[in-house]
């Protein structure tokens, strides 16, 4: 990853743990800088109730990820992958010399995901309505095996139900693949992939 810039996207639905796992994805593993997280925006614009500002964090980060793209800078963002928001801009970095590096860090159910963002706001983290959290489960794994994973230069799948990322599999834009839990890998294709 030494020649090229490169975008590097934790993504995964609301309570997975990107926002936790960065750091050591990030920083530690890749020596990436440039994080950009609509989450940690929205805190700082609204300390006390960080979702009234998420549409503004949201433009916020979307502004200062085409900055990072303008300087030809590596960075990193966070999502669920739950919209089609990123797919073509990524496919455009691509096309332009980026290099895009894809992390999902999946969960087994939507009900852990909203027991986990129950757990993170009685913690003073940010609130996530429900229905938000449920469809954006199943939208965010359907847009990876659909939308994204088809343009990343590398993916990895983790499993983080334990809080401890877990290999499930990798691949490249070669197709080359590498399956540690065959199973889970199967089915997750199984249900979400088209």
């Amino acid at each position: 990853m030494a020649d090229k810039p490169n975008v590097i996207v934790i993504a995964g639905p609301n309570g997975a743990g990107k926002s936790t796992s960065a750091p050591i994805l990030l920083a530690r593993k890749l020596k990436v800088e440039e994080f950009v997280n609509a989450d940690v925006i929205a805190k700082g614009l609204s300390g006390f109730a960080p979702e009234k500002s998420a549409i503004a964090a949201g433009r916020i980060m979307l502004d200062r990820l085409k900055e990072l793209a303008e300087r030809r800078a590596t960075f990193a963002f966070e999502t669920t992958l739950a919209s089609r928001t990123f797919a073509h801009w990524l496919k455009e970095l691509v096309s332009s010399g980026y290099e895009f590096h894809l992390f999902f860090l999946t969960i087994p159910t939507p009900d852990l995901s909203v027991a986990r963002v129950a757990g993170r706001v009685m913690q003073g983290g940010h609130h996530v309505p429900e229905v938000d959290i449920r469809r954006r489960f199943d939208g965010g794994l359907r847009n990876f095996f659909s939308l994204y994973r088809p343009i990343a230069t590398t993916w990895k799948m983790y499993d983080n139900a334990e809080r401890k990322l877990r290999f499930i599999a990798m691949g490249s834009a070669e197709g080359t693949e590498a399956v540690a839990d065959r199973k889970r890998w199967d089915e997750l294709k199984r249900s979400y992939s088209s």
